[in-house]
């Protein structure tokens, strides 16, 4: 009895696999190899793929297409000149295998040499019986180097040979988008689907493209078409749920999301979109309900800690805010957007410590907002810290020069560090910048702002004449 191809691949496999566990040595031909360094290679299995070419190579030494997998390997460990060596030597022999040409302008491409790798492509188009993954490889060269145009041009050359390369579509999306020529994607669009008025991709992409252009209705008859050409199509239900939440549909908008709960394991994306659609409709319990279950779902998700500590943060139940963020800060550090939360909450549970820790990691982590920097000193100056305060806003003017309410603080806490000409100078150039902000002298610093010098400073500012 004749074997199919999956059972003979399977065959090799088996023999290949048993062979390395007992030591024993089998004979296999050259395509067999092929097929079973191809399987690992294709399944990540990198260290059995080296281990297939060099025994591959020991039994058929002069197999061209074993060698070129050698390259292959060499290229995705590095080993550039290693490759380039062993392929300089297969091109003496085999000028007409395309192959070599890819493989090299692998090469050039892992040395930002992009031109010299479209040229070694352009060769290989001329001798190839597979264009379509020449001319796509052509259309990442393209777009390694920004250049959308040709980038877009080549993909789509690459979509005339393979119609259900959604690969190829995907990136000729990506290359209007980043043109921003969303009318013109849409076209390009509308003409592939009068020859493929199924392709549930396409009518999902120009869902898309609609809804950037802010044509909600029509983004919405697009995902109701691709849903209409594939109802287990996750990511349209998604989209559309997304469009109907944008034209304050909400009821609607959950139950699309509520669809793709069905057809796969739950997204933290869906639930997180439930929740919001609820909070928005004022049903707190079945929104704090689908926070619950986001976070739970995927921990990771920023969003999530986000939408669920504000939630509570809105609801005044400071409490469990602070104890939900404090919860995402440990899974996650870094994250600038939870100390920011982390101090406003713990500022409105008189946890000034707290809040001044979460503003100052907040600012360390690049948040360099005005609001970030003056909620920060005024929290140092309630503890005390007044020459921590005043780095802190010296730092601050390197962001925000010739402000006044910087300066109005600045000279508010030089003159309680007894450093009145500093003091007068800050209070002066506050004055400058926008008198109405010595409110902040009066509300921060009622002491100073009764001195009879800057009552003096003021009114001088107020009526230059006196």
């Amino acid at each position: 009895m004749q074997l199919s191809p999956n059972e003979h691949n399977n065959f090799s496999l088996t023999r290949f696999e048993s062979m390395l566990k007992t030591n024993s040595i089998l004979f296999f031909d050259s395509e067999e190899f092929e097929e079973i360094i191809h399987y690992y290679l294709e399944n990540g299995k990198i260290a059995l793929a080296k281990k297939a070419t060099k025994l591959g190579l020991a039994q058929h030494p002069s197999s061209t297409n074993l060698k070129l997998f050698r390259v292959e390997m060499y290229i995705f460990e590095n080993e550039l000149d290693t490759a380039e060596a062993l392929l300089d030597e297969l091109y003496v022999l085999e000028q007409s295998n395309e192959e070599i040409y890819i493989q090299k302008a692998n090469i050039f491409s892992r040395r930002d040499k992009h031109k010299e790798a479209i040229q070694l492509l352009e060769q290989a188009l001329n001798i190839t019986n597979d264009e379509a993954d020449v001319l796509s490889l052509m259309g990442m060269e393209y777009l390694f180097m920004e250049d959308f145009e040709n980038a877009k041009y080549y993909f789509m050359k690459c979509l005339e040979q393979d119609e259900q390369d959604f690969s190829a579509l995907y990136n000729i999306i990506y290359c209007f988008d980043y043109l921003e020529q969303h009318e013109a994607a849409i076209d390009y669009l509308n003409d592939f689907l009068n020859k493929n008025p199924y392709c549930e991709v396409a009518w999902h992409q120009v869902g898309k493209q609609y809804y950037m252009l802010k044509e909600y209705k029509k983004a919405l008859a697009a995902f109701d078409f691709a849903i209409i050409s594939d109802d287990s199509f996750i990511g349209a239900y998604l989209e559309k749920g997304k469009v109907l939440e944008r034209l304050k549909m909400y009821h609607e908008a959950i139950e699309s999301y509520t669809v793709t709960l069905g057809l796969d394991d739950p997204t933290s994306f869906a639930l997180l979109r439930i929740g919001k659609c609820y909070e928005k409709l004022k049903d707190y319990e079945m929104a704090l309900q689908f926070y619950t279950k986001c976070v739970e779902e995927d921990s990771l998700l920023d969003k999530g800690w986000i939408a669920i500590t504000d939630f509570y943060f809105k609801m005044k139940n400071y409490q469990k805010a602070f104890y939900y963020i404090d919860k995402a800060i440990n899974i996650d550090s870094e994250n600038v957007l939870y100390w920011k939360r982390y101090a406003r909450i713990s500022n409105r549970l008189s946890l000034f410590e707290e809040a001044e820790h979460g503003f100052r990691r907040s600012i360390e982590l690049g948040n360099y907002e005005l609001d970030t920097w003056l909620s920060r000193s005024d929290i140092l100056i309630r503890l005390g810290e007044y020459e921590a305060a005043v780095n802190n806003l010296l730092q601050a003017m390197e962001f925000y020069p010739e402000n006044a309410e910087i300066e109005f603080r600045l000279s508010g806490l030089f003159y309680y560090l007894n450093e009145d000409n500093k003091g007068e100078f800050h209070l002066k150039n506050g004055l400058t910048h926008d008198a109405e902000y010595i409110i902040i002298m009066e509300e921060l610093f009622p002491t100073v702002y009764q001195n009879k010098r800057i009552k003096e400073i003021i009114k001088i500012h107020q009526n230059p004449s006196l």
